[in-house]
């Protein structure tokens, strides 16, 4: 895709995922991204709103000076706003990238990874709010949510949003390929919410779709008892099937 693809597609999950029936987000909440080329990525300008997302919401950075700021110690809230605006493309421009711009840079250079799409969604929440939260999000419970979100999500405990966030996104991310074999597609992040990775915009769709289920399901187990998690020999099985790989396939074209 040209830069004018990926920016109207951008637009477009944006769009989605801020329509206020779903709730995923509320006001300003959330921000996307999506990878343009080796060199740039489009993210959400600070204070803009997903449910009202257009061409100017967004601001094109460069990747490699928004990975530095990985590499950097402490910063304070002045430091990281000059950084972020230093690695913007157009430097005339007035726009702030989103506070969560690291992240978003450090998650597209991930393989297969072309849009991130962060939300949080009520539901999510309603589960990541909760004293239990990662004992809740453990286990498997459906054989669509290993299809769409994958065989396991990464979960994090509540960092401060900004470079520590990401540095801790990066942590558990590496950590998660390393276990795996590839990229995560759903990383969860205590008292805070979720993001979704995918190939393209319907693929970060679908799976934030399906993880918002997936808690609204978890939920409704807590009033007849509790989940009945699936075994490692059964997520195994659904993440291995021929049939179910046809299936992923399908949901991305």
């Amino acid at each position: 895709m040209d830069n004018n693809e990926v920016l109207d597609q951008l637009v477009g999950m944006s769009l989605n995922l801020g329509k206020p029936e779903t709730e995923y987000v509320i006001l300003g909440e959330g921000n996307t991204s999506a990878r343009v080329d080796e060199d740039t990525f489009y993210v959400k300008q600070s204070g803009s709103y997903l449910t009202t997302a257009t061409r100017d919401s967004f601001v094109k950075v460069r990747l490699e000076p928004a990975l530095a700021i990985l590499e950097e110690g402490n910063l304070t809230d002045d430091e990281i706003k000059s950084r972020l605006m230093a690695a913007r493309a157009d430097s005339f421009s007035q726009a702030r990238p989103s506070i969560e711009t690291v992240f978003h840079a450090f998650l597209l250079t991930l393989p297969g990874v072309n849009f991130v799409g962060h939300t949080h969604p009520t539901a999510v929440n309603s589960v990541l709010c909760s004293k239990r939260a990662k004992e809740i999000v453990s286990g498997r419970i459906f054989p669509d949510e290993i299809v769409y979100c994958g065989i396991e999500p990464v979960f994090l405990e509540y960092i401060d949003p900004g470079p520590p966030l990401a540095k801790a996104i990066r942590q558990a991310s590496i950590e998660f390929m390393d276990k795996q074999g590839i990229a995560p597609k759903v990383i969860l992040m205590q008292n805070h919410g979720f993001i979704g990775l995918g190939e393209n915009a319907q693929e970060v769709e679908a799976i934030t779709a399906m993880w918002v289920k997936t808690c609204k399901v978890l939920a409704g187990t807590y009033i007849f008892g509790g989940p009945r998690y699936f075994t490692k020999e059964n997520v195994d099985r659904i993440y291995t099937r021929p049939d179910e790989h046809y299936r992923k396939r399908q949901f991305k074209e």
